[in-house]
């Protein structure tokens, strides 16, 4: 499959879906402390933290960014192995909400992380730096443009799930594909890594569609057989911002 080719439009890509989601899910945390789904499974978030933890060029200071972050629970269990500059974006409100009060029930500070409404799919992203001094969610913004030379903030921009809910938006997908691309490469600082996890798109069409970001690798994920055919449940890629 090329660039060229789209996927079927889905209710999944659509931002009242997601906020119909997240109200049901703040309101079952509210009631009995679930947080919902875990998109692509625990497995997907331990494959990628271990890819972070087991590289020396990430400290626990680097500047972490969950593009699309729903629940939090991929930034919560970076925050359990220590890193402290975390910041989830998510365009419902809902999302950023429980993904605090996720944090707080797992005995988290207010400041383990900082979470902004934010649609990255938008011309322009406010991307941003925390002063913790002044109250968890004090946010300093600086205006990131689409430009791929700008230097961006963060040391690692992570999507699980996000840019396939925006692959199956029904109103110009690749346009927000497009935008979305250009968005993460101005996020990364100089040599920072995107890291995505993806379960419709293979790890071949996903480095067709980055190209204006390195690749580095394809991270090892869950195998099945079909039809005497061998496909992968999820595809997991790493690219580098040269």
């Amino acid at each position: 499959m090329t660039e060229e080719n789209e996927l079927n439009s889905s209710k999944l890509g659509t931002f009242e879906y997601w906020e119909s989601t997240y109200d049901a899910e703040l309101q079952q945390f509210e009631d009995i402390t679930d947080p919902g789904t875990e998109w692509f499974g625990p497995t997907a978030t331990k494959r990628m933290v271990k890819w972070i933890t087991k590289r020396n060029g990430i400290s626990k200071e680097a500047k972490i960014l969950d593009v699309g972050c729903g629940n939090g629970l991929l930034l919560l269990s970076l925050a359990e192995m220590g890193y402290v500059n975390l910041v989830g974006v998510d365009y419902c409100a809902n999302a950023l909400k429980l993904a605090q009060e996720v944090f707080k029930n797992e005995g988290l500070q207010s400041n383990a992380a900082t979470w902004l409404a934010l649609d990255i799919t938008q011309q322009t992203v406010v991307a941003d730096t925390i002063n913790k001094s002044d109250g968890p969610y004090r946010v300093v913004s600086k205006d990131v443009t689409t430009s791929e030379q700008s230097n961006g903030i963060f040391k690692v921009c992570l999507d699980k799930g996000t840019y396939d809910a925006i692959s199956l938006c029904p109103d110009d997908s690749k346009g927000k594909r497009d935008i979305y691309k250009q968005q993460i490469a101005a996020l990364l600082e100089k040599d920072g890594i995107f890291l995505i996890t993806s379960c419709n798109w293979t790890a071949s069409e996903l480095r067709s569609h980055f190209t204006n970001l390195s690749f580095v690798e394809e991270l090892p994920a869950p195998t099945f057989v079909f039809g005497g055919k061998q496909g992968k449940t999820v595809s997991a890629c790493v690219f580098k911002k040269s």
